[in-house]
């Protein structure tokens, strides 16, 4: 696993070892940022259910203003901090070791863009939508990664389906607020 392309372009990042974590496929995780190229500089960006950090240290080295990264284990956060660490991309970033329920009921933070990636088939992606299209600036988007199996809604409050995006087993579902649609 490493950085794809800006700033941190090439460094390599760890995973924890085990079944537990699921870093996103490189070739999705391409696909995603060519998804929100044009909108990542200067902007804020949610890495929720962080794992390895990687969606969000990807951000940070394309531009981003900031990433929040979330994730409820230990080990997890730990590890994202290391990785933020090796590529010297930690002045931006805030690390928060807690569950995600807890970190979208504070409501004191503004995103433009969010990455959800939960443990999949546990129905834990439905419910933290709607937390998360809380959190969001108008123009903002959210991106879902999601067993292709797995059905997703079609609007979340303000944000619609943009678009879904087929990557062999993996989806990318895209929502964007009404009004941007």
């Amino acid at each position: 696993m490493r950085v794809i392309t800006g700033i941190a372009r090439g460094k390599r990042l760890n995973a924890l070892p085990g079944e537990e974590v699921r870093p996103t496929a490189e070739r999705v995780k391409e696909a995603v940022f060519s998804i929100i190229q044009f909108q990542l500089e200067g902007r804020r960006f949610l890495d929720l259910f962080a794992g390895s950090g990687q969606m969000g240290i990807e951000a940070l080295s394309r531009g981003a203003a900031q990433a929040v990264f979330v994730d409820v284990r230990r080990e997890s956060v730990e590890q994202v901090k290391r990785n933020l660490q090796a590529t010297g991309l930690d002045k931006n970033a805030k690390v928060l070791q807690m569950d995600y329920a807890s970190f979208l009921a504070q409501k004191n933070q503004a995103f433009d863009l969010a990455f959800l990636d939960p443990p999949y088939q546990t129905g834990v992606l439905q419910q933290a939508l709607p937390g998360v299209e809380k959190l969001m600036n108008p123009g903002g988007t959210i991106l879902c990664e999601h067993p292709a199996t797995e059905a997703m809604p079609q609007q979340v409050g303000a944000f619609i389906m943009r678009k879904q995006y087929r990557y062999g087993r993996i989806m990318i579902t895209a929502y964007c607020h009404q009004d941007m649609a």
